[in-house]
């Protein structure tokens, strides 16, 4: 018996949302934890000086830093304003408190 084309493109068909369902299946838990938090001991941020609580910068050590910048107006910050902590292209994978500093820190437009 030849195989019909109708029989080839259900079977793709099934194949497809069967991929996409599984893939949903694996993602989402991973996504409802978040990703991990930067640790201030990283050697990343220890050498942006990066504090998860912006009055803990050590304002000898970081002139540049003012009272008013922290993470959730950095355009670094991909989260919204309100997240406790979201994804900053300075950390990729990792998230960030929304009152954190880093010397990256770049006011957001």
């Amino acid at each position: 018996m030849k195989p019909q084309r109708r029989d080839f493109l259900k079977s793709g068909s099934f194949a497809l949302v069967s991929i996409a369902l599984v893939s949903r299946a694996v993602t989402a838990p991973a996504q409802a934890k978040g990703a991990p938090h930067v640790d201030e001991k990283d050697a990343t941020a220890m050498a942006l000086g990066y504090k998860q609580d912006a009055t803990k910068v050590d304002k000898a050590k970081y002139a540049n830093y003012k009272p008013d910048q922290h993470c959730a107006n950095c355009v670094q910050f991909k989260g919204k304003p309100t997240d406790a902590w979201a994804a900053c292209g300075i950390f990729p994978g990792k998230e960030v408190s929304s009152k954190g500093w880093c010397s990256a820190w770049q006011k957001k437009a």
